[in-house]
């Protein structure tokens, strides 16, 4: 029997995907996802936009009755939309809502009266509708109606701008203004980050951003100053998941070498000195923390006659040097602060940045020193989760 042309393998090779579920994978893409808004939003954007059309609706038949001219434009639904439903947008601010449909409206007046093929106007029109309001900062999508529907209805003319575009767009802007207010929405929206107040509180600074908008390339549905603050909101929650659940036991240095007030500085030292630590706990007969003493307390002493001023050294002279200590607890700092092994390490956060603490024993629930924590402890908990997937 001949051998089979081709080896055959144990593992499974999975088969390429079928044709169907090719497509089925492409069709899911014109599904979008799920509006992130609760019930009570949703009742607020659905009755905001029905009052707020219809407040404009009630103005514009009043003011236009009589007029040869529509009293009111279809694009108007839409600009509500955005204004009710997104008022933090770029696209729904006033200055876009009321230059974007005007100029819109203008730029297809011209191209009406330019172009004589109707279908050719109809690009032109909406095409050079959006590069004006590119060029004049006030994109705004029911713009591009706007310009399609002077090419299309030639005979309203430029006065047609005034009203209703317009007075529709105004009406709705003041009416949109007041709904959002009351509704807790902040409207007209800041698009720019106010002063630097997440500089520095996260993983990235406003350069950073800015340099990942200008890779992107696109025109983004939210202002620069909300998208900041989303994803430095984003930032501390996955940082706050990553070790919101740590304990102060799982990264403290244990066990911990500790001595007694009573013990004499060069013992202190020796055993610092033996077991390259930079600080050492100061404990009663019950192993309780009454106190530290670290290297920087032994080069102050150490250097106790090069930091003393000219007052310091008369009042030495007069009243006579005092006596210097010999044992720690001469020398120790008390109180001192200290953590629960049960504790969460992100409660060290502030005690090292902060308050300035370098060494931070830990105890249990009856006060006994179990550990220590450093700063470099710390800091490598935070590179480990930062570096974590």
């Amino acid at each position: 029997m001949s051998a089979p042309p081709f080896p055959r393998t144990d593992a499974a090779v999975e088969p390429p995907p079928s044709v169907l579920r090719r497509v089925a994978g492409w069709l899911r893409l014109f599904w979008p996802a799920p509006a992130g808004v609760n019930q009570r939003e949703r009742l607020r954007m659905v009755s905001g936009i029905a009052l707020c059309v219809a407040v404009v609706a009630l103005f514009a038949h009043w003011f236009g009755a009589g007029l040869p001219v529509p009293w009111m434009v279809a694009s108007l639904g839409s600009s509500a939309v955005l204004i009710i439903a997104m008022p933090s947008s770029p696209l729904a601010q006033p200055w876009p809502v009321l230059a974007g449909s005007v100029l819109s409206y203008m730029v297809g007046v011209a191209c009406a009266t330019l172009v004589p093929n109707v279908a050719v106007a109809c690009g032109a029109a909406v095409g050079l509708a959006v590069a004006v309001m590119l060029a004049l900062r006030c994109l705004h999508p029911p713009g591009g109606a706007m310009a399609l529907f002077a090419v299309l209805n030639p005979q309203d003319g430029a006065a047609f701008a005034v009203f209703p575009v317009l007075l529709n767009m105004l009406a709705l802007v003041l009416t949109g203004m007041a709904f959002n207010h009351l509704t807790g929405r902040s409207y007209p929206h800041a698009q720019r980050a106010r002063g630097a107040a997440h500089k520095g509180s996260g993983a990235f600074i406003s350069a950073d951003l800015d340099a990942a908008l200008s890779h992107y390339n696109q025109v983004l549905d939210v202002s620069r100053a909300d998208l900041e603050g989303l994803l430095h909101l984003a930032g501390k929650a996955a940082f706050q998941r990553t070790l919101g659940e740590l304990r102060c036991g799982e990264i403290m240095s244990s066990p911990v070498h500790a001595v007694v007030a009573e013990t004499p500085l060069k013992d202190a030292w020796a055993l610092m000195r033996k077991h390259a630590v930079k600080a050492l706990p100061v404990v009663d007969g019950a192993r309780r923390v009454v106190g530290i003493v670290t290297v920087a307390d032994f080069m102050r002493l150490a250097n106790l006659d090069m930091h003393e001023g000219m007052g310091q050294r008369l009042r030495s002279l007069i009243m006579g040097r005092p006596k210097r200590p010999e044992q720690v607890q001469g020398l120790m700092s008390s109180p001192v602060q200290q953590v629960l092994s049960e504790q969460h390490v992100m409660d060290l956060v502030p005690l090292f940045s902060e308050a300035g603490h370098h060494h931070i024993p830990v105890v249990n629930d009856a006060q006994e020193l179990v550990g220590i924590i450093t700063q470099t402890d710390l800091v490598k908990t935070l590179a480990a989760a930062v570096a974590r997937p």
